[in-house]
């Protein structure tokens, strides 16, 4: 059985970045499938799932209503390892050019007041596992290190 690329990274070197897991094409359609690693894994505590279900409801209603990428949103939501999320966009891009987006979705999570979105019996599948204040700390430290200092190795995934 072939590997598929995200078991090919070594998650021991991984930092916390903005990389591009993959580029797959449909029907001539470039489909690019981002990392947004919030947690160098296996060396940081995971985000528990009420604060990973926060950001997932928030990151989807701001990259689906307000992102200049709203248009390209096939999927946000968190990878099983609980240190990062998946982003699929239609479109080929790389790392650095969705950054201002990735940023901006981030500022608004880490800012955000009010009622979480989606946030009912009617609307989620687990309405009461949400944790708002959790959620805001761990976007602003993602907004922190490495967002706002973003380096060559926050964006590229490591070599062996």
């Amino acid at each position: 059985m072939d590997k598929i690329k995200s078991f090919s990274i070594n998650h021991l070197k991984l930092e916390r970045g903005v990389y591009i897991m993959r580029k797959d094409k449909f029907n001539g359609i470039t489909i690019t499938t981002v990392d947004i690693r919030m947690k160098r894994p296996n060396r940081e505590p995971v985000i528990n799932t009420s604060e990973l279900h926060t950001i997932e409801h928030l990151g989807a209603v701001y990259l689906r209503n307000y992102s200049r990428l709203k248009d390209k949103v096939v999927y946000f939501g968190p990878m099983g390892c609980r240190t990062c999320f998946e982003l699929v966009l239609v479109g080929d891009y790389e790392s650095r050019e969705l950054l201002e987006d990735i940023i901006a979705t981030f500022e608004f999570i880490a800012n955000y007041e009010g009622d979480i979105p989606g946030q009912s019996a009617i609307e989620c599948g687990n309405y009461l596992d949400h944790n708002l204040p959790m959620a805001k700390y761990h976007a602003q430290d993602f907004l922190q290190d490495p967002l706002l200092k973003i380096k060559d190795s926050n964006l590229n995934y490591p070599m062996e």
